[in-house]
């Protein structure tokens, strides 16, 4: 199943795509927009629950990917609204906030289902609520680059939309799978969930991984500006502000924001794949 939405998903997005960019029918932008943002997600959850999650139920997995995601979001939201405010550490902030959300909504989803714990479950419906999240807010994301003071910009929107589809099994889902293969593991028999140790500190390790992510460009910024002489303004990062490169530096500075997210997304794929191999029930599923 998971194969014939990947590809027939795909053929609808660029089927979509070629229309719009043709008859410049803004009418098709919520279905661009959509086909684009939740097909790598539900790719995903599909395959886990095909190859995991099949004695979890359908219905369990709907439940996580809507429901939480749709929590996940309006919780970050507010929170981060209310909370954050433009600094050096506002990542750290951010991470530490959409990992407890997302967390909050895992918990909130599964309060009435006491039979399910354990690691493999963590970790598949863990990953659904982070799909669901991610789904959510690359919906978000692609309409704000569509929209701008000239018009719609569909170029942008269709930019946005592939960059997020390609990075999307490194980010969310991948976070929210291990904090949540951690929680259910040291779920109680009686379906109480407990805030032991290996639970809060895979919750800050993780929202460490998203900091690191989401903080990839400036840190290229900075290490450009290290290790060069000239061409970037130092005193404006003590001032909060980001300079761009220079076209000489671009290259390193390409360098260096790649390689951090790669770097970063094998950190989080090591530490997803340890939990799986530590857990007896994930060999023995398809």
């Amino acid at each position: 199943m998971w194969r014939r939405c990947l590809w027939g998903g795909l053929a609808l997005w660029t089927l979509t795509a070629l229309v719009t960019y043709a008859t410049k029918n803004t009418t098709l932008l919520p279905t661009l927009i959509l086909l684009g943002s939740f097909l790598v997600p539900v790719t995903f959850v599909l395959w886990a629950y095909e190859r995991h999650g099949r004695d979890l139920g359908a219905g369990v997995i709907l439940g996580c990917f809507l429901t939480g995601g749709t929590l996940g979001v309006l919780g970050a939201s507010v929170m981060e609204y209310y909370l954050l405010h433009p600094s050096l550490w506002m990542f750290v902030g951010v991470g530490l906030i959409e990992e407890a959300v997302k967390l909050g909504a895992l918990m909130f989803v599964l309060r009435r289902q006491p039979r399910i714990r354990g690691m493999r479950a963590g970790l598949v419906l863990g990953a659904t609520v982070g799909f669901g999240f991610a789904a959510l807010e690359s919906a978000g994301y692609a309409f704000n680059a569509a929209v701008s003071t000239e018009g719609i910009d569909l170029r942008a929107l269709l930019e946005t939309e592939i960059l997020r589809g390609v990075l999307a099994p490194f980010g969310h889902g991948l976070w929210t799978a291990i904090a949540g293969g951690v929680l259910l593991a040291d779920r109680r028999a009686d379906g109480r969930f407990r805030l032991a140790g290996p639970v809060v500190a895979t919750y800050f390790g993780v929202s460490l991984l998203h900091a690191l992510w989401d903080s990839t460009h400036g840190i290229a910024v900075w290490l450009v500006a290290q290790l060069t002489a000239t061409g970037l303004d130092r005193e404006l990062f003590a001032q909060g502000y980001l300079p761009h490169p220079t076209d000489e530096q671009q290259h390193l500075f390409t360098l260096f924001s790649v390689g951090g997210l790669v770097l970063v997304a094998l950190l989080g794929l090591a530490w997803a794949r340890s939990l799986a191999r530590s857990d007896p029930s994930w060999r023995n599923t398809p």
